[in-house]
Parts: C-alpha cells; sequence; structure tokens
C-alpha cells in the first residue's frame, strides 16, 4: 500500500521502519527535518515537507506525535493530512491525546469520506523496535477491519475497544494502571535493599508469583541499579496522567492514587528528570 507516516519520535521511527519493512511505499514526515533524513538512511521510502503533500494518494495516513494541539496542526492544519488525503482513505492515529480530540478527528475524517481509527499503543520505545506493541482501536468495525493487517507489522495484540475515542479511553486505563505499579514497584525494591536483601533474588521469587508485571520484569535491574536514562519519559508520563485528570473529572472516577503518583512525577521533574524513564521514581526514596 502507499502510505504516510507523519512523526518520528521514539515510537514513531521504529514503527514506520516496521512498514517499509513490509514492502509497503511509505513517505515520512516529520517538523525536524534532520529525523526524516536519517530515517531514510535506514529504511526505503521517501521524504516530504509536509503532512499534506506526504499523504497525497494515500491508502492510510498514519500519526503519532505528542499531543492534542501537535495533532490538530498536522491533521487540520492548512498543511495537514485532510487537506491531502483522497476519498475511502484511511487515517490512523497512534498519538497518546484526549478522547475528545479522537472524536473530533472521527467527525472531520466522516465529512471527507476518510475512515479515521484512534489507535494509542502500550509497549514502549523497545515494544515498538521489536514490533511488539498492544494498540487500543476506537473506531467502526468496517475501518478497523481493513487497518488491522498493516498495524500487524509491529504489534502482538490489536483490539477494537468501541466508538471513536475508544482507544483513547482505553489507554487512559492503561496509563493510571501504571503509574501504581511503578510506585509499588520502586516501594517494594528499596524496602527489599533497606531490608538487607538481595534485590536480584527477590526479584528471582515474587515474579514467579501474584506481584508479577511487565514493570516488575523490564525494569527492576535498572532501577536496582539507578540508571534511568531510557524509556518512556516522566514528562510524557505527566502529559497523559492530565488527560486522565481531565477525563476522570468528567465521568466521576476517583483517582487518589494516580494523583499522588503524579505529584512525585513533578518532583522527579523538579530535580532535573524530566526526560527520565518512569521508573525513576526509585529515585525519590533515597
Amino acid at each position: 500500500m502507499k502510505i504516510a507516516f507523519i512523526g518520528l519520535g521514539i515510537m514513531g521511527f521504529p514503527m514506520a521502519g516496521h512498514l517499509a519493512n513490509a514492502r509497503h511505499d511509505v513517505t515520512v514526515f516529520n517538523r525536524t527535518a534532520e529525523k526524516a533524513s536519517r530515517w531514510t538512511k535506514n529504511y526505503s521510502g521517501s521524504v516530504a515537507i509536509t503532512p499534506k503533500i506526504a499523504s497525497k494518494e494515500c491508502d492510510i495516513v498514519f500519526v503519532c506525535v505528542g499531543n492534542d494541539d501537535d495533532l490538530r496542526s498536522v491533521v487540520l492544519g492548512d498543511n495537514g493530512v485532510l487537506n491531502g488525503m483522497k476519498a475511502n482513505s484511511i487515517l490512523i492515529d497512534h498519538t497518546t491525546a484526549s478522547a475528545d480530540v479522537a472524536r473530533e478527528l472521527f467527525t472531520a475524517c466522516s465529512q471527507q469520506s476518510i475512515g479515521f481509527i484512534d489507535a494509542p499503543v502500550s509497549g514502549g520505545q523497545q515494544g515498538a523496535e521489536n514490533g511488539q506493541l498492544t494498540i487500543m482501536c476506537g473506531g467502526e468495525n468496517g475501518i478497523f477491519k481493513q487497518a488491522e493487517s498493516i498495524m500487524d507489522c509491529y504489534a502482538k495484540q490489536i483490539s477494537l475497544m468501541g466508538p471513536a475515542g475508544s482507544g483513547q479511553l482505553t489507554k487512559m486505563v492503561n496509563q493510571i494502571c501504571i503509574a501504581g505499579l511503578v510506585q509499588g514497584l520502586a516501594e517494594g525494591l528499596q524496602f527489599a535493599e533497606n531490608a538487607g536483601l538481595d534485590a536480584h533474588k527477590v526479584i528471582e521469587v515474587i515474579s514467579k508469583g501474584a506481584a508479577q508485571s511487565w514493570q516488575m520484569d523490564n525494569r527492576h535491574e535498572t532501577m536496582i541499579k539507578g540508571e534511568y536514562e531510557h524509556g518512556f519519559a516522566v514528562d510524557w508520563m505527566r502529559k497523559d496522567l492530565g488527560i486522565c485528570f481531565d477525563e476522570a473529572r468528567g465521568n466521576g472516577s476517583q483517582l487518589p492514587v494516580a494523583a499522588l503518583v503524579d505529584q512525585f512525577y513533578a518532583g522527579v521533574q523538579a530535580d532535573g528528570g524530566g526526560r527520565w524513564d518512569t521508573s525513576s521514581l526509585k529515585g525519590r526514596l533515597k
């Protein structure tokens, strides 16, 4: 298929690469042109100077940018993809954004006979590079079925959760759960160290029981070493939690643990750790 990929961050760069490796005709756009140029040195494809030009005559356009405002800019702006996409094509948004903007884009796409799927992902940079992402989708079933096989090249799980916005709502649940899990893991490891236990042996034992989690399996080693220059940045986690809190105020949910952990992340930012991995919560417990 002829495909455009807009946004080559730590997630988008390898995801677009998987599409190119699957022999699709890929055109990329990134706000920083140097990164787009670097992508073409690693993968087969071309670079466009605007999202509008990148999306011309494409069957599917993927977007993976920072937030709601970035998303509106690259989709709805004068040089946005909707000014370049053809009828009966599909826009797939991998940005972690609000459910409101997903519904807004669904409406805008529908007015131009373009399919839309909000499809935030989980699995981090490692999952993107290894093609092992979990993708939570919102949209119409017929459009989802067309898009599913294309996303499969970088996914281990792809699920349609409901109408437009449902993918973003599911990603919010994901981030709420992660916040509590990482804080619990940080406290547990600190307790083990203070108690004079071998933290590696502790993890070896408890990871085989009810405490096991992806965070434990993939982050305990670097947490024990105090290494945080990797992974999913605290800045982005706080952005995601902000989206969760906005939605919670509207649907009546209480998020006391997530709110507390968000305050801890604010402390990490204040210490200069905005780009550190979310597991850097342990660094606060010295």
